[in-house]
């Protein structure tokens, strides 16, 4: 493919469907399925705005002196002002802000030159002729190759066996080290394929290249032998820390880290194609991102494909505030204490993305908070996004595949609230936070009221849902909508239980029950946890495979005796259950604990195996000595606390048992339930 051709600066125009992009010094790469490629030239550069330029003209001189140098006009959210682009990096940018002592304004300092270009020029990955950038479809033929390498990275034993599908045809390699890597490059070599999914991809990566560079064997992951490098870095998000392990993304090609990647785990390949194309950032990293940085990246490349500069530092900061102003306004989402127990004939009216439609309803956005009657660039960049969520939820009705797709853009949906109120985020402003949040209380008390007026029975609120019992339902929501004005959906169960709190009161997300097509929805309790031993998540989930096949409350609590006798016999094979079916799966939150417990075991082993941990990794030990707290990693332990795992099973029988009688702390009935609100844990 030729490089930078006249033709190809027509804007929206290219030869390849974008699989991939990558940048070469001032050149952007567009790769193409099988590995075709087109060159664009993309030098680094910035905007500049000054407060009084009269006062900084030596900085403008010397800049124009080294660098390529000319006055534009600067358009932000907030307006357009006089200004430079100056061709050069974020090295000069931060050296201009120093020397204004922070008075100058630089904006597209840190945006990936790749989705810049493709935001100016109207491109997007993942996109083929006529392919809109809000289309849940995918219209391109991808060689995908699964991956699996025997073996945990983490562990630095050598690679002597793997396993390659492609298309249903599987091959093993086995053998010494250079046999199996050697094997396995010069497979990649000769399938050529676009994608491949290879759980633990980023932890295997590096050592598969270092291992073949010690038997002198060509890497072949890469489709020009070149790989970027991303850190590893744990961060705080939402209350947990997290932890993203160091990767070696190569160029061409889909490398995506099935074990990792939430993104892929939510939505699978077309869910991660799709949030790219509509983020416009490579799939490549799309599929290692949070929702949170898509659904900032996709502001990023609606704002650059409008001519809107993005902010480097932080502009809409907040505002002082007196302590009356904070206590009206920082009052977070609003929740109603459910009732305890097991209720029979219950609906769940949910509203559909409720804080993003708040946005696009309201038109929120950091500038017009003070000037409301002014469009709202936030809103109008979510507005499509919401429409596409609306789209692929009737969509998974009736295709499957679907489903995955709308995932992906739920969370991206629920995080652009937070995201709102995030202290570096773009186009966020706290006080845009605080509205969202009021206008959500308002919708939710406002829907509780109308449900009671026409005779409903409240049992639960969470924040954007109710849980009510009553008739006819259908006409409870359309009233909700025509009076709130937002969308709302309907799950109907057939019994559900709200499990108690210590202290007797409602669990606010913690409860499961039957739905009317007859699965069982299960939130907050241990068969949800992905931090449960398999031994114990088994038995919870055939019990409520039992309870599930119940329509009354009558008929779950006539389970008693089978479930009993069920949770006895778990109980019973405990003491021979297999050490793989009692490992413990669990994101830590620091490495340096001060109290002995299991977790603190967990981190002292891996250390002695030699693997390097950090805050907000995800470790699998087993617990060996609870009050000692010592855990053996999963891959060497021989034995087990069998008392420890004992009071886990315990506990997810406490968790069945609130759904069909009332419980003692030793697990024997105190007394038959009364009425269906009498239910108690028994601690």
């Amino acid at each position: 493919m030729g490089n930078d051709d006249a033709a190809d600066t027509v804007r929206g125009w290219v030869r390849v469907w974008i699989l991939d992009t990558t940048v070469e010094r001032d050149r952007v790469v567009l790769w193409g399925p099988g590995g075709t490629v087109e060159y664009r030239h993309c030098p680094p550069s910035f905007l500049l705005t000054l407060p009084e330029p009269f006062r900084h003209w030596d900085l403008v001189a010397a800049l124009e002196d080294s660098f390529e140098v000319e006055p534009v006009m600067v358009r932000t959210i907030h307006g357009e002002e006089e200004g430079w682009r100056v061709g050069a990096g974020r090295d000069v940018a931060a050296a201009v802000l120093r020397q204004t002592r922070y008075a100058a304004r630089c904006y597209n300092v840190d945006v990936r030159r790749d989705q810049r270009y493709l935001a100016e020029n109207g491109l997007l990955t993942c996109t083929g002729p006529g392919e809109s950038r809000f289309s849940f479809w995918l219209d391109q033929d991808l060689t995908v190759l699964e991956l699996t390498v025997d073996g945990d990275p983490s562990r630095a034993s050598g690679v002597t066996g793997c396993t390659l599908n492609v298309d249903g045809r599987r091959r093993r390699l086995e053998g010494d080290e250079p046999t199996v890597i050697g094997d396995l490059f010069g497979l990649v070599e000769t399938i050529d394929p676009d994608v491949v999914l290879f759980p633990n991809a980023d932890t295997w990566t590096e050592r598969l290249l270092a291992a073949a560079r010690m038997h002198g064997i060509q890497a072949t992951l890469s489709r020009n032998g070149r790989y970027v490098t991303l850190d590893s870095r744990s961060y705080f998000s939402y209350g947990r820390m997290y932890h993203r392990p160091k990767a070696m993304v190569p160029a061409g090609r889909l490398l995506i880290d099935t074990g990792q990647s939430f993104v892929h785990r939510e939505g699978g390949l077309q869910g991660v194609l799709i949030a790219a194309r509509i983020t416009g950032l490579s799939p490549n990293r799309t599929a290692r991102f949070t929702p949170g940085t898509l659904v900032s990246a996709f502001e990023v490349y609606t704002a650059l494909s409008r001519g809107i500069a993005i902010p480097w530092k932080k502009i809409d900061t907040e505002r002082v505030k007196t302590v009356a102003a904070l206590r009206a306004a920082d009052r977070g989402g609003m929740m109603f204490q459910p009732v305890p127990g097991i209720h029979e004939h219950v609906y769940q009216v949910d509203f559909t993305s409720l804080y993003p439609s708040i946005i696009v309803r309201h038109n929120l956005s950091p500038e017009t908070i003070d000037a409301p009657d002014r469009p709202g660039f936030l809103a109008a960049c979510l507005s499509p996004l919401l429409e596409l969520r609306l789209e692929t939820k009737r969509a998974k009705r009736t295709d499957a595949a679907i489903a995955g797709v709308d995932s992906v853009l739920k969370w991206m949906l629920v995080t652009c609230f937070g995201y709102t109120g995030y202290k570096n985020a773009r186009f966020g402003r706290v006080d845009v936070h605080e509205a969202i949040t009021r206008h959500a209380r308002e919708a939710l008390i406002a829907a509780k009221e109308t449900a009671e007026v026409r005779g409903f029975r409240v049992l639960h609120g969470i924040t954007d849902c109710l849980f009510v019992q009553g008739e006819p339902i259908a006409e409870l929501k359309a009233a909700i909508e025509a009076e709130s004005g937002y969308r709302t959906e309907v799950e109907v169960f057939d019994w559900v239980v709200f499990l108690p709190q210590r202290d007797g009161t409602g669990a606010y997300t913690w409860y499961y029950g039957r739905l009317r097509d007859g699965g069982v929805k299960v939130r907050g309790i241990m068969a949800r946890r992905h931090d449960c031993p398999a031994y114990i998540q088994r038995f919870q989930h055939e019990a409520l495979a039992m309870m599930g096949r119940e329509r009354s409350i009558a008929g779950v609590r006539s389970l008693y005796p089978a479930l009993r006798d069920l949770y006895a016999a778990y109980r019973d094979g405990l003491a021979s259950a297999p050490i793989e079916d009692l490992v413990l799966s669990r994101r830590i939150s620091t490495t340096n604990y001060t109290r002995r417990c299991p977790e603190r075991g967990a981190v002292e082993a891996y250390r002695r195996a030699g693997v390097d941990v950090a805050p907000g990794m995800t470790i699998r030990y087993v617990v060996t000595d609870a009050r000692a707290g010592l855990a053996d990693c999963a891959w060497e332990a021989k034995s087990a606390d069998r008392a420890h795992y004992r009071r886990l099973l315990e506990k997810a029988w406490h968790e069945v048992a609130a759904g069909v009688s009332v419980r003692s702390r030793s697990g024997i009935p105190l007394r038959e339930p009364i009425s269906m609100g009498e239910v108690t844990m028994p601690w």
